[in-house]
């Protein structure tokens, strides 16, 4: 048997989480999607919004550079469609922005929906005046080279995380949430149940029904922290 052909280093066409599910998964916190994921999915927190303000849901265009070369970064938004999410794995490399005011004003004329970046970006002012969501590693103030070839839309890692292009992307003020494709569907129920529990147990506490939660005796028996029978 032949050797199946290679895939080219730029992929066009992925298959995209729906759009439908992308709008459902906006609704909620990017930690309740985590915690029903199986507290799994979420970015390293190094990876922040350049706002706390900033929030966004999409399917991931992914993208893999060399540190400090955006080359690819500008092939992803070539071929990005309204509502993407591009995310890049920059190696965590500080030393140079990889994106700036220009490359966002660009991002928000084409309709993307963010850019999550394991690396530096620069014009971190004019980037929080024009509301378009950012989430990076830090700021620099170097530009970036634009001649090294990466990948785009193949898999990448990026603040601990696999992600496939296509994949739910939500974001918010306490970070970035990446939960596969075909997974997706099936969290959103979990996550519904798991607000609906949260809002219940804050209801609980201001009205001080429920000071403490249910579990805590069973949990420290369980670890030996108090004997069968004790209660705190």
């Amino acid at each position: 048997m032949g050797q199946a052909a290679a895939l080219p280093d730029v992929i066009r066409d992925i298959e995209r989480v729906d759009a439908r599910i992308v709008e459902e998964a906006s609704k909620y916190p990017s930690s309740i999607l985590a915690d029903v994921a199986g507290r799994r999915g979420a970015l390293s927190g190094r990876i922040a919004p350049l706002s706390p303000s900033m929030r966004f849901a999409g399917p991931a265009i992914t993208v893999e550079v060399r540190p400090g070369d955006n080359l690819m970064i500008h092939a992803a938004l070539a071929i990005a469609k309204p509502g993407d999410v591009i995310v890049v794995d920059g190696k965590g490399d500080l030393g140079s922005a990889l994106m700036g005011e220009i490359m966002c004003q660009q991002a928000v004329a084409l309709g993307v929906a963010a850019v999550v970046i394991d690396g530096a970006v620069r014009d971190s002012e004019a980037i929080r005046e024009l509301g378009f969501a950012m989430y990076a590693a830090g700021l620099n103030p170097n530009g970036p080279t634009k001649f090294v070839p990466g990948r785009l839309n193949h898999p990448i890692s990026i603040g601990g995380v696999a992600v496939n292009a296509g994949d739910l992307v939500v974001g918010d003020a306490d970070g970035v949430t990446v939960i596969e494709r075909d997974k997706a569907s099936a969290i959103l129920p979990l996550a519904a149940e798991k607000l609906a529990a949260e809002t219940r147990r804050i209801a609980d506490i201001k009205s001080r029904k429920a000071l403490r939660p249910g579990w805590l005796d069973g949990a420290l028996r369980a670890a030996g922290v108090i004997k069968e029978g004790e209660t705190l």
